[in-house]
């Protein structure tokens, strides 16, 4: 089986690792040709592409596949965020064009909004931030098609290599929202969640992929900094807006377990 994957980045490369070690052909995406052959050496045929350009057609090869992952965020930090759909626009039609028959958008529980309660994949999401927005709309915009089928995964917080979370809030003072829960999941969860929906065939599925502990932020960022030898947070303690990401469908449709479901264990074992 040929799997494709569309940003080779945090979560991609590593994904992509994975699944060569698990037997699969892999084809791998990068913007830039200085990852080109770190993509070659692990295993990953490697291509060079740009949605940002107003190149008309993308490599025939990479979309010739079985499974597409995307894998790509919208930045809009960077201020790309409008951008993020037109961009989507042309993997859908180079998706139609090469008759992909099954995609893996992965997208952010940022499509919810604090609604200072709990939500799962069964409540609606009503985002409230310009990227909750464009993810919620790019994922109408796969899940619309018929003539392929779209499993969208909703990532909680990522943490793991190179984003130990005891770096998020370290040495500041007066955080607010310090009673609010956290919402994260693993990176070895992000790659075990994929994996598991490749090989049950699980399509057509929304999931959250968020670790079913949520501590508060206050009592885990401040015990993630003392673990990496961080200067300590402070934080506000006060429950403003907040929201618990139920992750349903991930044991109930997959029967997957999390790997790091209790954050405070996992510190010490994961980081």
């Amino acid at each position: 089986m040929t799997i494709s994957i569309l940003g080779c980045g945090w979560y991609g490369l590593p994904l992509a690792k994975a699944l060569v070690n698990d037997g699969y052909k892999i084809k791998g995406s990068t913007t830039s040709a200085n990852k080109v052959e770190q993509l070659a050496n692990a295993g990953i045929k490697p291509f060079v592409l740009d949605l940002s350009t107003d190149q008309s057609t993308f490599p025939d090869e990479f979309f010739d596949t079985d499974i597409l992952i995307i894998a790509i965020p919208p930045k809009t930090r960077s201020g790309e965020g409008q951008e993020y759909l037109a961009k989507m626009e042309k993997v859908v039609e180079s998706i139609i064009k090469h008759q992909i028959s099954k995609v893996i958008l992965i997208s952010s529980t940022g499509v919810y909004a604090d609604m200072n309660k709990m939500v799962n994949e069964d409540i609606p999401p009503d985002p409230d931030t310009e990227s909750g927005k464009i993810l919620l709309n790019a994922e109408a915009l796969f899940q619309q098609r018929i003539s392929f089928k779209t499993t969208v995964i909703r990532f909680g917080g990522l943490v793991g290599p190179g984003r130990h979370p005891g770096r998020f809030f370290a040495g500041k003072q007066g955080v607010a929202n310090g009673l609010a829960p956290v919402n994260l999941i693993h990176l070895d969860d992000c790659i075990g969640i994929t994996k598991t929906i490749i090989s049950k065939n699980a399509y057509e599925c929304t999931f959250n992929a968020v670790a079913p502990h949520h501590p508060t932020r206050a009592d885990f960022y401040t015990q993630a900094a003392e673990q990496g030898g961080l200067a300590l947070p402070g934080f506000i303690l006060k429950l403003d807006r907040w929201k618990i990401v139920e992750s349903m469908n991930v044991p109930e449709i997959l029967n997957y377990q999390y790997d790091a479901n209790n954050w405070y264990t996992a510190l010490d074992h994961k980081f």
